[in-house]
């Protein structure tokens, strides 16, 4: 559910703001994002992912220095739309497999919840699973639930933290467009020329 939910997220959503709000294009944005998604998976770590992300946005999708010195910085701190995804089904998880009955308002308030504590999660691997203990004790659900699924965390802590760098680099490419600037993702560049063009 958490990998298909990333997947929509970022396959579908992010790509709708891109094209219709940005009117940049996604392929364009994956192609120039690459090294950063990569090192975001293979470390789990939003900020050990912040020098590369901030090179790919400025010299590969050619975001101004003054856009992607705010944007990201602030985007690794309180955008963690992949890990608020994640605290969400999670909580869910736990509850479903103890048996407890989670009306709409007990969801509504876990993903108010979720969205709150993901602001301050820290952005190294696992950081999620201490808001997750928060959520789950706001909620009255076993903290012991984790344990259900820690065997495959790290896996999703890979997928969640990709997903928190490319909606970062969405948003740095959706507010450099807003704010006029151009040759923003130049489709007739391939990413390398888009890196040389913009140093």
């Amino acid at each position: 559910t958490v990998v298909g939910s990333l997947l929509f997220f970022s396959l579908v959503v992010l790509p709708i703001l891109l094209k219709f709000i940005g009117k940049a294009s996604p392929i364009a944005t994956i192609r120039a994002m690459g090294p950063a998604l990569i090192t975001a998976f293979s470390t789990s770590s939003s900020s050990a992912s912040i020098p590369v992300t901030m090179e790919c946005a400025e010299k590969r999708a050619g975001v101004s220095n003054r856009i992607c010195s705010l944007v990201i910085p602030l985007g690794i701190s309180i955008n963690m739309s992949g890990s608020a995804l994640f605290e969400c089904v999670g909580a869910m998880f736990v509850a479903q497999a103890y048996g407890v009955d989670m009306g709409i308002i007990s969801q509504f308030a876990i993903v108010i919840v979720a969205l709150l504590t993901s602001m301050g999660v820290a952005g190294i691997p696992a950081g999620s699973l201490v808001a997750l203990v928060i959520i789950l004790q706001s909620a009255g659900l076993p903290v012991e639930g984790i344990g259900l699924f820690i065997a495959v965390e790290r896996i999703l802590d890979m997928c969640r933290t990709t997903v928190n760098i490319f909606s970062d680099s969405c948003c740095a490419i959706l507010v450099a467009k807003t704010e006029g600037e151009t040759g923003i993702l130049d489709k007739s560049l391939l990413p390398e020329e888009i890196g040389r063009a913009h140093v």
